[in-house]
Formats: structure tokens, sequence, C-alpha cells
């Protein structure tokens, strides 16, 4: 019945009064995360919906028969031009396994290429529970760039994967842009799991 409820899917990026509410009940049911965490994550939101087009925080949402089953937070990392962070993706437990994490993630990496976007940073823990995630990131085509010891805790390290878009909105206006990010081929996401991972922040 999932999958063909999929068939419907319906992604938007626009925020709703709704959706701070709907993003906790998401993040919650992965039991992934802590109360502090799952409350960022509704902050984060919170402050799109309420500071409009000045936050710096961008949404990309999937829906299934008016229901939000997934959603990714992004925004441009500050004082670059073509760098952008990718600060959440999660997907409803109820949802997990059937390729929405995969079909999200595209489509949020195809709304940053249209905003001028080069380059997607994602960061992630170490720590064994999210070796799925780490997977997933790698068989959508992320590379990992750098490791910071013990960042979030002893024995718990930040790894920072990146990945680079084959074009971006405005990269063909720039000649030596568009060379940088042609030297790291665009990777189809396929095989993977579906992920539920906030960044910054343990997943």
């Amino acid at each position: 019945m999932k999958h063909m409820e999929l068939c419907h899917t319906i992604y938007r990026r626009s925020l709703r009064e709704s959706d701070p509410q709907a993003i906790r009940e998401i993040v919650k049911s992965t039991g992934y995360f802590s109360d502090e965490e799952i409350e960022v994550a509704v902050e984060l939101a919170s402050e799109g919906l309420h500071r409009g087009n000045k936050s710096s925080y961008q949404f990309m949402f999937a829906e299934v028969s008016e229901r939000l089953i997934a959603y990714t937070c992004f925004g441009r990392i500050p004082g670059t031009l073509y760098s952008y962070d990718l600060y959440w993706i999660v997907v409803h437990e109820d949802f997990r396994g059937l390729g929405i994490g995969r079909a999200l993630l595209k489509q949020t990496e195809e709304t940053i290429s249209g905003l001028g976007g080069c380059y997607v940073y994602i960061e992630t823990s170490s720590r064994s529970l999210y070796e799925p995630t780490r997977q997933f990131y790698v068989r959508c085509g992320y590379t990992q760039t750098a490791v910071l010891e013990n960042f979030y805790a002893p024995g718990d390290s930040k790894i920072t994967y990146r990945k680079v878009l084959k074009r971006g909105g405005h990269v063909q206006n720039t000649e030596n842009l568009r060379l940088h990010c042609a030297r790291e081929p665009e990777s189809s996401c396929s095989g993977a799991d579906d992920s539920s991972s906030p960044v910054p922040g343990p997943l």
C-alpha cells in the first residue's frame, strides 16, 4: 500500500504553520535523536517560518496524501559563494526503506544546483549506529573529506562528506567555477537505504 502511495509523493519548499509540529513528529519517530536535537530541528523550522526569505535555512518537504513524511533543511554556508550545508535529512520511521530519502536528497540537490550551488557538505557522527547513514551518503555520490576526532564526545568524531554538483544555476556564467565543478563526476543515488540524519550533530 505504501509503495502505491509513494507514487503520488509531492515535494514542496514553502513552509506552513503546521510544519514545525510535523517535523517534531518525524524526527522523534526515528528514535535517533535526543530531546535537545529534536528541539533544534523544530526551532530551525520555526525560524524559517517567522523570518521568511530573511532566514538562512531552506527546506524541502515530501508529502503523501497530505501527510508530511520527510524533509531536508539546507542553506548556503556564510562567507562562501557556491557551498551549501545539508543540515538535516529525516524520513519518518513508517516510510524508511522505501526510497524516500534517496528521492528527497535528489530533489534537494537539484534545488541547490538551481540556486547556483556547486558543493554540498554533510556532517555526521562516527558512531557505529550511523554506519548505514554514512553508507547512504557514499552511495549517493558523497566523498569523505574530513574527520574531527572526539568532536561530539570521546570516541564520537565528526565526519564531513562533500558532493560536487555537476552544474548550478549560476555556474554556467562563471568559467573557472564550471571547471571546478566538473572535476568530480556527478553521482546518482542508487541502492541506498533511506537516511535520517541531523547535520550538524550526531545522527
